[in-house]
């Protein structure tokens, strides 16, 4: 990790790059803002007290970065208005190296987690996006029955639902242990995501629902057919995309196969793979509504 040390007590920053070198980071120590400007770090370790100095332009210019304030003491000048400019903390001096090093890590590895939480959002939002919701999330409630004939589809409202209520999502599978002992964890903060109640015999159902009462939580069923004390949705797609394991009736293949390749095959090519006339997959394109958008 780089640090960029901007300090004009000469002695002061060569104390503090060389404890820091001791623990494996690579520093370079400016005493003007100007000239620290045009260097590319990780963090940027920033004394406040630089007269005729303005540091501001640096704290936004590299607000994406880890600007840390080094302060003789604590004001609007030193703290309150270089943290409103993108600074992200800051330690008065003198500080125990520790201390640096901990704020140093803390932040490295917030960023990781927002880094990380970035690629699986966009990366979910990528698997997902060809789920077609017909139900508007922002007017659901919780806690909600989830009666559906695709997974998928309530994997990506639950997802929906959970961007708006900015609670952690906890996924509580019934068909493996544990789930009563996750069920009894959950707390205000958490929602629990309850997957394949059809899982589960009578009995075990029961227990179920008891151990859900005054909880927060999304519960799905594949089978669409199993009653429940709680609000329920029945969310029901067309658009499945079938598992290697899943046995699709004839009706089901054909639908599959059009739908995934009818803009790579002509009609001609695609009804003599399925085996079929093209009078035929004309009228199961009109039965199925799978006709081509232009």
């Amino acid at each position: 990790m780089k640090i960029v040390i901007i300090e004009n007590e000469l002695y002061l920053a060569q104390s503090i790059a060389a404890k820091l070198a001791e623990h494996h980071f690579q520093t370079e120590i400016y005493s003007s803002v100007k000239e620290a400007m045009e260097r590319v770090a990780d963090v940027y370790l920033l004394s406040t007290n630089l007269p005729g100095q303005n540091f501001l332009p640096l704290i936004e210019k590299f607000r994406d970065k880890n600007v840390l304030l080094m302060v003789n003491y604590i004001n609007n000048d030193t703290v309150g208005e270089p943290l409103k400019a993108g600074a992200q903390d800051y330690i008065v001096k003198p500080f125990m190296i520790e201390e640096l090093i901990r704020k140093i890590e803390h932040f490295h590895n917030y960023r990781m987690l927002q880094e990380r939480n970035r690629f699986y959002e966009e990366y979910l939002d990528h698997f997902y996006r060809e789920v077609a919701l017909p139900e508007e999330p922002k007017n659901l409630e919780l806690p909600l029955v989830i009666h559906t004939n695709y997974q998928r589809a309530a994997d990506k409202l639950a997802l929906q639902l959970n961007r708006i209520h900015k609670n952690i999502l906890t996924l509580i599978p019934l068909e493996e242990p544990g789930w009563k002992e996750k069920i009894e964890k959950l707390d205000e903060e958490h929602i629990g995501y309850i997957t394949h109640l059809e899982k589960l015999k009578k009995t075990e159902r029961e227990s179920l629902y008891a151990l859900l009462e005054g909880k927060r939580f999304i519960l799905t069923d594949s089978s669409g057919e199993i009653e429940t004390p709680f609000p329920s949705l029945t969310l029901k797609t067309s658009q499945k995309h079938y598992d290697q394991d899943e046995i699709l009736t004839i009706d089901e293949y054909v639908q599959h196969i059009v739908r995934t390749f009818q803009y790579k095959f002509p009609d001609t090519e695609l009804s003599k793979k399925l085996g079929i006339s093209r009078k035929s997959l004309w009228e199961k394109r009109k039965k199925y509504e799978l006709f081509k958008k232009k």
